[in-house]
């Protein structure tokens, strides 16, 4: 399976949750608007989610992987079973031991690290309190379906992984439909998706429980020891943790910043999640394919396939991520005002806030997506504490940037903080590759950057001057069956401008895919392990 056709598959996936992610979101702005039950909830599932990514996803991908896909090399499925079951067994009893100490100490939590500006409002306190309380188990599920999604990628078996989160939407889904067919008011609301998160972790971690059991390795428990293999997996998880989590981190830094004001937590996130949307299918997909690909062609000592590897993605990435940066950066009201503008959110004239805020992560969102694309370049070398410096330096530019803004700005100014941070992270991370000798100069994509830049600058022109020109169907004004026709016509027409001016100046072209689509065929055909998952 080529790199191309690998990165669809796992984009797909993503791409059905983010959609429906959308949905989601949908509802919960009409539901509860930005609100005070709204900034508990976003605030209070936003830490066991920023758990979730330091001690799963980030920890997991980027050193369970490697370490996994040589167990597969030196022992076989025998031998990758068995350093499963270790890792198992050690991570399910720090997670459950975890959740218990945060679970009694929640009060002291949310008051001093998730929303201290909460403090003044002891009802929004208490709810947020409540809901944290309920959600943090999730946790548990998602680390350990994070590590069984590690073995499923190793095994390039992609889909069921990708395939598992679309089920926390689809539950909340479920859960604001009846809601709102019983007329539940927002309190009760907030509680029925807490709840629903709960049971999403269960059913996704039931999911790729399933498949890695399709796959041929059956996980038992085992008495948690510390082994060897697993020595060094904790050895190497902690900084990738730190690492592989960045972005989590830094928005729970900005969550807590923005709990001094009413509104502001609810706005990042709603936010959030249309940036999200290319973060995820394009970043995400490019980072759980290209790393176990990475420690593949480094283990069999060759070098230029793992340069070519890490090239022909980040060409992939900004092929993908300049036109959407240059779209939200032009578009971001219309978007908002199609997605959310309805119910509650309307009535606080939010619209404006949130526009401004995806607006400014639009101009991070370039770096965002590199920094996915770059980090597999250390974590397949087996260097996590580099990025992790780096990560660092990020975390502390964005306090102090968020901090210097927030009180002039409000939200705006902490999307600011994040979308400097995520630059400032991504330039390290390549100019450390560099200077090691780990990025070598690659024509091809030197050449495309350039081209690409300007075509979605060309496209970002064309489309401030057309959404001048619909201005009137994109209005409030308009019904919404109207304005979400204009913006589909808007963003089509973007399009269109891109890709014509992307291939028409050499930025891209249809045979570098194809063949990239011919060495993934070849590669199969030479023994690559079956990849239908």
């Amino acid at each position: 399976m080529s790199l191309v056709k690998k990165f669809a598959t796992v984009a797909s996936g993503t791409l059905m949750s983010r959609i429906l992610g959308f949905m989601r979101e949908m509802l919960m702005a009409a539901a509860l608007g930005t609100g005070p039950i709204a900034d508990a909830f976003y605030a209070a599932f936003q830490f066991p989610n920023t758990f979730r990514r330091l001690f799963a996803e980030g920890a997991f991908n980027a050193a369970f992987v490697p370490l996994f896909a040589k167990e597969i090399e030196a022992g076989g499925v025998d031998g990758a079973r068995k350093f499963s079951e270790e890792v198992f067994g050690v991570l399910f009893t720090v997670l459950l031991g975890l959740t218990i100490l945060m679970e009694l100490s929640m009060p002291l939590l949310v008051s001093t690290i998730v929303a201290p500006g909460f403090g003044d409002d002891p009802q929004k306190f208490d709810l947020t309190v409540a809901l944290a309380t309920i959600m943090f188990p999730y946790l548990i599920c998602m680390s350990l379906a994070a590590m069984m999604s590690g073995m499923l990628n190793s095994l390039r078996r992609y889909f069921a992984a990708a395939i598992a989160p679309v089920f926390l939407n689809v539950i909340l889904i479920g859960v604001l439909g009846y809601a709102w067919y019983e007329g539940h008011d927002g309190r009760a609301v907030g509680y029925a998706l807490a709840w629903g998160v709960l049971a999403a972790g269960l059913v996704q971690l039931a999911i790729v429980w399933i498949a890695v059991r399709h796959a041929g390795i059956s996980i038992g428990f085992r008495r948690p020891r510390l082994t060897p293999n697993v020595k060094r997996l904790l050895w190497l998880a902690f900084p990738a943790a730190i690492t592989g989590g960045i972005t989590q981190i830094n928005t729970l830094i900005g969550t807590a910043i923005a709990s001094g004001q009413d509104g502001a937590v609810s706005a990042l996130s709603l936010a959030d999640r249309v940036y999200q949307l290319p973060l995820g299918v394009v970043g995400i997909a490019v980072a759980i394919v290209l790393l176990p690909e990475l420690a593949r062609a480094l283990k069999a000592g060759n070098l230029d396939e793992a340069a070519n590897l890490q090239n022909r993605s980040v060409e992939f990435t900004l092929f993908l991520t300049l036109p959407a940066a240059a779209a939200l950066l032009v578009m971001s009201e219309p978007i908002v005002r199609v997605l959310y503008e309805r119910g509650a959110f309307a009535a606080g004239n939010s619209t404006p806030t949130v526009a401004a805020i995806l607006a400014i992560f639009g101009l991070g969102l370039p770096a965002f997506v590199l920094i996915k694309a770059f980090t597999p370049g250390y974590f397949a070398r087996e260097d996590t504490r580099t990025p992790m410096i780096f990560a660092a330096i990020s975390v502390a530019v964005n306090i102090s940037v968020a901090l210097t803004l927030f009180p002039g700005m409000g939200a705006p100014g902490i999307a600011v903080a994040s979308a400097i941070a995520g630059w400032v992270n991504a330039l390290l991370l390549l100019g450390f590759l560099i200077r090691r000798g780990h990025w070598g100069t690659d024509v091809p994509l030197l050449t495309r950057i350039p081209r690409l830049v300007l075509a979605a600058g060309v496209m970002a022109g064309a489309a401030y001057f057309a959404a001048d020109w619909l201005s009137p169907y994109l209005a409030a004004a308009s019904p919404l069956p109207v304005q979400a026709a204009a913006l589909a016509v808007l963003i089509g027409g973007a399009a269109i401008v891109y890709f014509a001016v992307a291939f028409g100046t050499g930025g891209a072209d249809f045979g570098m895919l194809r063949r990239s689509i011919r060495r993934g065929g070849a590669k199969a055909a030479g023994g690559d392990i079956d990849s239908n998952g």
